[in-house]
């Protein structure tokens, strides 16, 4: 059984299933050049995980160990990112539709995010979802409070690309989704708009 993200029927899922892309004048530094796939934003607040931070330790393997997870071959690796500032001993898979297991969470018809172990010992055993990678932590913004951060000018928003989202290539995630609105860096400045 999958569970699907509808709080309450026909209550706007706003940004969920969408990027954020940080503004360069984004000031808190846990934040900065980040992209952030949108797992849900309601009225009771917003969660994302961070997309383009990867973690040099731990590797994937050295989690399993930790976990008592035996990997079998033709076992699978997968990368593991900082997934935000919140949690950060906290594991969550965020990965293609193809793949769901009791507790998933279908954010919409493309992305799903796991935080159980079962995920992690069908990586171990060679299967699982087609695309993913693991995030220790999570972004996380109270009622309002992301709205908020939008209408001061720290985020762009776009839709959600599966290349952005799943590809290694970390290092150019925000300026593909900057393209995305066909801006680059140089073309943004961090005052609002007034008229």
């Amino acid at each position: 059984m999958v569970t699907k993200q509808h709080s309450v029927p026909g209550e706007p899922t706003w940004l969920s299933g969408q990027i954020l892309v940080a503004m360069p004048t984004m000031a808190d530094p846990r934040f900065s050049q980040t992209v952030i796939f949108m797992c849900a934003h309601t009225a009771d607040g917003a969660m994302g995980i961070i997309v383009n931070k990867p973690l040099k330790k731990p590797q994937f393997a050295d989690l399993l160990g930790q976990l008592g997870i035996e990997p079998a071959p033709p076992a699978r690796d997968i990368r593991v990112c900082t997934g935000g500032p919140v949690d950060s001993n906290r594991g969550f898979v965020l990965h293609s539709i193809d793949w769901t297991t009791d507790g998933s969470l279908e954010v919409d018809d493309s992305y799903v995010l796991t935080a159980s172990l079962d995920i992690l010992r069908a990586f171990a055993e060679g299967g699982g979802p087609k695309h993913g990678f693991l995030a220790m932590g999570y972004a996380q913004w109270g009622p309002k409070q992301l709205d908020e951060e939008i209408l001061q000018n720290a985020w762009l928003t776009v839709p959600a690309d599966s290349a952005i989202v799943f590809d290694a290539d970390h290092r150019s995630k925000w300026t593909r989704a900057l393209a995305k609105l066909r801006i680059t860096p140089g073309m943004l400045s961090g005052e609002a708009g007034r008229a």
